[in-house]
């Protein structure tokens, strides 16, 4: 009877213990009752709506992935092979947390030069990144957790995720002069005025080419005199260069703006990526680089960024610094992406004359010289809406048409489009 009952008696404890709530007076379904629905990436968004889109008439000029001129994906042909050569490997361990010493060898020499003396004194600290994305977080980290009373300065307009990175890795932002909108090109003065107003040591954020999104780039010169008054004012530069051979052909050319600060005696940063210049869009893979004053502090930069690598996601990936590393390791498959890369420039840089010869040929009264990579277009949210709803033709409602979505199947409709939106401007 005894046991009975304490059998009853514990029992009736558990009921007891079931019946309250675990975690105090919150009940298990509050937890996330205060979390509110996302907004919808700017540029994201815009995919997903053309999908959705049953018509066949649809075109998309939002995303800056590039398309052959069926409007399809491209794997290049240097990626078939060196894919057909890592197949024969099965290799699957964990990469270092700086990623593969090869790929990022090969991948600091498109930035700083096939002969650089950086390179040679071992002054770069440079770890694999999750593409160009995880290359500018990183930075980010690093120079909040280095340089916490700093803030950056980043330009009007830029990449919309670039705000998002900055902002998460709790650094201040400030905004520069870029985009002129009445000329729809570079608003020189502005950002000149902008950088010899900044505090001396300010960071500054850079598109190296292929300005995103109005594909507006400085002139050589323009490099140049900017270049001197990040000297004069001791400022940092950090270079995102996501469009490396993209902007003209030739990546060596499209790292110019690069190479200029470094003959200047700049220490900088870099965020490269692989993504579009390759079209390893879901593989991931990138570089960060820093310049250091010498070897032992690269070694020392390098050591804390892959610290801060560790509890964000540890390790790189295999697959992508595999054909990376293939291609730019062989001088036949190097040589052949060199060639694809142009391929893929001249596509797009024959589809912005074409765009732009067919509304000067529907009579348009806006100017299109200054359609470049991306064609920061002018038009209003409004005009954006109406191409949407009328016509299915797809962008950021902030009017950047991204040149790669264009086709010689797509390109007298896109422009008739535009024209029939903004004739009355």
């Amino acid at each position: 009877m005894a046991m009975m009952a304490m059998t009853i008696r514990n029992s009736a404890s558990r009921r007891t213990m079931m019946s309250r709530p675990i975690f105090g007076s919150r009940s298990m379904s509050s937890w996330w009752k205060n979390v509110e629905p996302a907004p919808k990436d700017p540029i994201l968004g815009v995919t997903e709506a053309f999908l959705a889109d049953p018509s066949p008439d649809k075109v998309n000029v939002g995303v800056g992935a590039y398309r052959d001129d069926n409007g399809k994906p491209v794997v290049l042909d240097c990626v078939r092979e060196a894919e057909r050569r890592i197949a024969g490997t099965s290799f699957m361990e964990y990469l270092p947390m700086g990623g593969s010493v090869k790929m990022v060898e090969e991948t600091l020499k498109l930035a700083y030069g096939d002969n650089s003396q950086f390179i040679k004194d071992k002054r770069i600290a440079a770890v694999q990144s999750l593409s160009g994305t995880g290359a500018c977080r990183l930075f980010a980290d690093f120079q909040k957790r280095f340089c916490p009373a700093s803030q950056i300065y980043i330009p009007v307009p830029t990449w919309s995720n670039h705000h998002n990175i900055w902002r998460d890795a709790q650094v201040p932002q400030k905004t520069y002069h870029y985009y002129h909108p009445e000329t729809k090109g570079l608003d020189f003065k502005g950002l000149m005025d902008d950088v010899k107003n900044a505090p001396e040591g300010s960071f500054f954020l850079l598109h190296a080419c292929a300005h995103n999104p109005t594909g507006v780039d400085p002139t050589e010169e323009q490099w140049r005199e900017i270049s001197q008054l990040f000297k004069a004012k001791k400022h940092f530069a950090f270079f995102d260069m996501a469009y490396q051979g993209f902007a003209s052909g030739d990546p060596a050319r499209d790292a110019k703006s690069i190479r200029i600060f470094l003959e200047d005696g700049h220490h900088i940063g870099i965020s490269q990526s692989y993504a579009k210049n390759m079209g390893l869009y879901g593989q991931r893979v990138g570089c960060l680089s820093v310049l250091c004053e010498d070897e032992k502090q690269a070694v020392t930069v390098k050591s804390q960024l892959q610290q801060l690598a560790r509890p964000m996601y540890s390790n790189p990936p295999l697959h992508g610094a595999q054909i990376v590393s293939t291609i730019l390791g062989d001088p036949e498959l190097k040589s052949l992406w060199l060639k694809e890369v142009k391929i893929m420039a001249d596509r797009i840089i024959g589809m912005r004359t074409t765009l732009r010869d067919s509304l000067e040929k529907l009579g348009s009264p806006l100017s299109w010289e200054h359609i470049g990579m991306f064609c920061y277009s002018g038009l209003t949210p409004e005009q954006v809406d109406r191409l949407t709803s009328e016509y299915h033709i797809y962008m950021t409602r902030n009017g950047r048409i991204s040149m790669a979505g264009v086709t010689t199947g797509n390109v007298g409709y896109l422009a008739n489009a535009i024209h029939e939106v903004t004739k009355s401007s």
